[in-house]
């Protein structure tokens, strides 16, 4: 069976420095992926102050928005909360949602940051969808991907496909290495010195921020959005993949 997903973090539906709204080309050019599951990162979940001034900013939550008539089940998991709103990580899907659990892995009161892990029927098969957004600093990383593994090694099966995928602002490849070491998860996106996808910024990559870390699942195809449309609508290029299950 094959499985096509993407991560993006869409910067809260705004265009580099927030210069435009650009959530309606979002919707439309994410669409254009053909995806079963999306891994979103900085989604709005509510912004009182934008839905006042300004005339088409969405009436419901920015994920409901996505999704509508095309991915029919979703999950959110709010991670950073302020007077006017809050936004976080969620994860959009063609097949359905049995269970859903945000967890907080904020490593200092400054940085709200959280792992949304869903679990998927397809078929008779369940799998396991973390979509993550780890911390600017590498200290606290080191343990935002700790408190990964171990939610891994206490609630999925060894046997259960995985897929962890997100923003884990890991320029350096070490927070992603803990990882691949400690959960036995292969990166969708090795070059031929086993680096990462250059992600960052969207109009240019230079920097490795964005990931999809896979177990159970053959990669057949992998793909990075960058330049246009992509850099018109987020700071980030979005990731896709095409997967086989073993």
């Amino acid at each position: 069976m094959k499985l096509r997903i993407a991560t993006y973090n869409i910067h809260k539906g705004f265009s580099h420095f927030n210069r435009r709204m650009m959530v309606h080309d979002l919707r439309h050019t994410l669409r254009g992926l053909d995806v079963d599951l999306v891994f979103l990162q900085e989604v709005q979940g509510e912004h009182q102050r934008h839905a006042l001034r300004l005339p088409n900013w969405p009436a419901e939550p920015q994920y409901e928005f996505l999704a509508d008539q095309v991915w029919s089940d979703f999950a959110y998991g709010r991670n950073a909360v302020y007077d006017h709103g809050h936004h976080g990580n969620a994860i959009l899907s063609r097949y359905p949602i049995i269970s859903d659990e945000n967890q907080d892995i904020s490593d200092h009161r400054f940085e709200q940051r959280g792992l949304l892990h869903c679990e998927v029927a397809i078929d008779n098969l369940h799998l396991h969808c973390l979509c993550v957004h780890l911390g600017l600093l590498e200290r606290g990383r080191r343990r935002q991907v700790t408190a990964i593994a171990a939610r891994v090694d206490r609630l999925v099966p060894p046997t259960a496909p995985l897929i962890v995928a997100g923003d884990f602002n890991d320029w350096r490849n070490k927070a992603g290495r803990e990882l691949i070491v400690a959960l036995g998860l292969t990166d969708a996106f090795p070059d031929q010195r086993g680096r990462s996808a250059r992600t960052y910024p969207s109009g240019y990559p230079l920097l490795r921020l964005d990931r999809i870390y896979v177990r159970g699942f053959r990669v057949c195809q992998a793909d990075v959005h960058h330049g246009q449309p992509w850099s018109r609508i987020s700071d980030h290029a979005a990731l896709s993949a095409e997967l086989e299950m073993l």
